[in-house]
């Protein structure tokens, strides 16, 4: 955390922004990338562990207790007071009639880990009555290690607006009314017509070159790049012309499959292996845009927006403000909700690599290449500093859900919510 916040207060130095950029580069294709962790599960994602498996450093994990992790909790509570979050419970191991947790037991894990996080002495109080009172479940991940490979996302910042123009032409779209989504997994199912049956969507080229989302343009950015990097990461703060701010997030996406532009540029050979990032893309996109183009229309999946007031951004997909080093996103089809996680992995810095990483986070979020159990993104932050720790988050690790015990969840029933006050007047 030091090391975010340090670099984040020396950004305005050129020479160390040009080093952090060079260091980053070839982080994330050090390794050879593992065409595992991409492959969708079969079966159950999750494994309850019993008393004589190993059991989670969550020691660790309660010292590195933060003002995000606090927030994050916070959210997570208020999500589950929504009515609209019980039609995802109970939730059901995939492929499977094993019930992971119901709605209480979820909400109420939340509220028991918040109390204990502020309750206990120290770390070997916290673990004694927290594994006393929690199942810990594990991702199957990806392998028999049951690895799970960790990525980082941000959110963006760009210029931005409301108006086409000769500068800003190239559009992010409100979510369409015909598009039709699975109500309890909430994956997308297709394009809902006219004598109300359902096709797959067209993929992004297609789309683009139809017209067929004209009149639900949300705003207009500089390039298709841009468009593709807002796309992935799922939200941006975009500046406009007359320095105001716009807020936009995740609204839903097509049922076409994901490619990464990174992928296919190291397959059509434009960059080394051991220079990829975001940032190198970015400057070979600037002499070769009409090249970078065609790949980015390998990526057929095409993603939606919607606009936010500024305390609710970054938001998720579950409509939650989501937080550096405390949230998390995952596959929506096979993990539950707005739970309680830990992940025991490594975490890029700017002074010092990869380091160890046990952090508790909640899981708030999805995104288009997060799509298996052996797949997680951490959410790293917005503008600059976040794009680069992202760019060189790369790492194995393992990934915990906990649930309360049943004779626990009576417990910590969820508070009645408090109604917001309006706004006054102007």
């Amino acid at each position: 955390m030091q090391d975010r916040i340090t670099l984040r207060r020396t950004l305005r130095a050129a020479t160390t922004v040009a080093f952090a950029l060079i260091t980053l580069a070839g982080c994330r294709t050090q390794q050879e990338i593992p065409e595992d962790p991409f492959l969708p599960t079969d079966g159950p994602a999750l494994v309850r562990l019993g008393p004589d498996d190993p059991k989670p450093d969550v020691a660790a994990a309660f010292g590195r207790k933060t003002f995000y992790l606090d927030r994050s909790t916070n959210e997570s509570i208020g999500w589950f007071q929504k009515p609209s979050s019980q039609q995802w419970f109970p939730f059901k191991n995939q492929g499977t009639a094993e019930e992971v947790c119901t709605h209480e037991q979820a909400a109420a894990s939340v509220l028991a880990f918040k109390e204990l996080m502020t309750n206990s002495a120290d770390a070997a109080a916290f673990t004694t009555k927290f594994f006393e009172m929690f199942d810990v479940w594990q991702s199957v991940g990806y392998n028999k290690e049951r690895s799970v490979l960790f990525t980082g996302y941000f959110s963006p910042t760009f210029n931005a607006n409301r108006s086409p123009d000769d500068r800003f032409k190239y559009p992010l779209y409100n979510r369409p009314a015909d598009l039709v989504t699975d109500p309890t997994t909430g994956q997308p199912l297709g394009r809902k017509l006219a004598d109300g049956s359902t096709q797959p969507w067209p993929p992004r080229a297609e789309i683009e070159s139809s017209g067929m989302l004209k009149g639900t343009e949300l705003v207009y950015l500089e390039s298709p790049l841009d468009v593709y990097i807002v796309q992935v990461n799922g939200s941006a703060k975009l500046i406009m012309p007359d320095n105001s701010v716009m807020y936009i997030g995740y609204a839903g996406k097509t049922d076409r499959p994901y490619f990464g532009l990174g992928k296919s540029m190291l397959e059509a050979k434009l960059i080394p292996k051991n220079q990829l990032s975001l940032s190198s893309i970015r400057r070979y996109y600037k002499l070769h845009p009409a090249e970078v183009d065609v790949l980015i229309n390998k990526n057929e999946s095409y993603v939606f927006f919607t606009e936010y007031a500024n305390d609710r951004w970054p938001a998720g997909s579950l409509g939650t403000r989501v937080n550096e080093d405390a949230s998390i996103a995952t596959d929506k089809s096979i993990f539950p909700r707005g739970g309680l996680v830990m992940v025991d992995t490594r975490a890029n810095t700017f002074t010092r690599g990869l380091v160890e990483y046990k952090n508790f986070m909640f899981d708030q979020d999805t995104g288009g290449a997060i799509r298996a159990a052996g797949r997680a993104d951490l959410y790293m932050g917005t503008g600059q500093a976040a794009e680069l720790l992202a760019g060189g988050q790369y790492a194995n690790g393992l990934m915990y859900y906990f649930f309360l015990k049943p004779e626990f969840v009576a417990q910590y029933p969820l508070p009645v919510p408090t109604p917001r006050a309006p706004k006054p007047k102007s």
